[in-house]
C-alpha cells in the first residue's frame, strides 16, 4: 500500500516549525504575512490541543535572524528551540535527534523559506523514510514563483501538499468525537478566518449559544408602537 493511502492521526504525526523568525519574515512575498503568522499560530495551538509533538528550530538567531515569533513561542512556553547554523535543518544533529525523539513517521513541515529551509530537509527526510506533509500556507517564500517551484520539487520527491484547515481537521476527523471538539471550535473561531466567522454565526444565530466575546454585544430592544 502506498504510504499516503492512509490518513495521519494525532498519535502518529508530528509538526515542525522551521525558522519562523523576523529576518526571514521580512523576505516573504508569496503570502500576506499577517495571514501567515495567523495560520502558523492556529496550527501550533491545534497541535498542542491534540497532543501532537512539535519541533521548533531557528537559524543564527542572535547574529542574523532574530528570535522566533512570540506568537509561536507562547504556544509552547519553555520548549527548547533547536538552534542551528545550517540552512538545512536535517544537517543538524540536534534537529535530527528532536525529530527522532517524537517517534513519529508522519511529519507536517512548515517554515521560512519554502525554497530553502523547508525544501531541503523535506527531501532528505523523505530519503530517510519519513512521510512528509507540507502545510503550504504556513510556509513563506521570497516570491510566488519560488514557492510554487519548491512545492513542485518536494512533490516530485514524494511529499504531499496541504493547507492549515484540512491539516488540523485531519486530527479531529469525526465530529462525534467530543474530547477536543469545543477547544478546536474555539481556536477556529479565533484564528480560522471566514470559516471561524461562520462557526461563530452558526453557534450564536442557529444554535443560540453564547457569543465568544468576553463582553457580548447587547442589541437594544425596540419599543412597541
Amino acid at each position: 500500500m502506498n504510504k499516503y493511502h492512509k490518513l495521519y492521526t494525532p498519535e502518529d504525526s508530528a509538526v515542525v516549525f522551521i525558522d519562523h523568525q523576523p529576518q526571514m519574515t521580512f523576505g516573504v512575498a508569496n503570502i500576506d504575512r499577517a495571514t501567515l503568522i495567523n495560520n502558523v499560530t492556529l496550527l501550533a495551538k491545534c497541535a498542542k490541543e491534540f497532543g501532537v509533538p512539535a519541533v521548533l528550530t531557528a537559524v543564527e538567531t542572535e547574529s542574523f535572524s532574530g528570535y522566533v515569533w512570540p506568537q509561536l513561542l507562547d504556544v509552547f512556553p519553555g520548549q527548547p528551540v533547536v538552534e542551528r547554523t545550517s540552512m538545512n535543518s536535517w544537517d543538524d544533529a540536534g534537529f535530527r535527534a528532536a525529530i527522532e525523539a517524537t517517534g513519529r513517521k508522519n511529519i507536517l513541515l512548515t517554515g521560512l523559506w519554502t525554497e530553502v529551509c523547508v525544501t531541503w530537509p523535506a527531501i532528505e527526510m523523505l530519503g530517510a523514510g519519513y512521510n512528509v506533509y507540507i502545510v503550504e500556507d504556513c510556509c513563506g517564500a521570497t516570491s510566488p514563483a519560488a514557492h510554487e517551484a519548491s512545492l513542485s520539487r518536494m512533490v516530485q520527491a514524494g511529499a504531499v501538499r496541504l493547507t492549515t484547515i484540512p491539516a488540523l481537521l485531519e486530527w479531529q476527523r469525526d465530529w462525534a468525537k467530543r474530547e477536543h471538539y469545543n477547544q478546536l471550535m474555539g481556536l477556529i473561531k479565533q484564528h480560522g478566518g471566514a470559516y471561524g466567522v461562520g462557526v461563530e454565526y452558526a453557534y450564536t444565530m442557529v444554535h443560540h449559544a453564547p457569543q465568544s466575546a468576553v463582553k457580548p454585544q447587547i442589541v437594544p430592544k425596540k419599543s412597541g408602537h
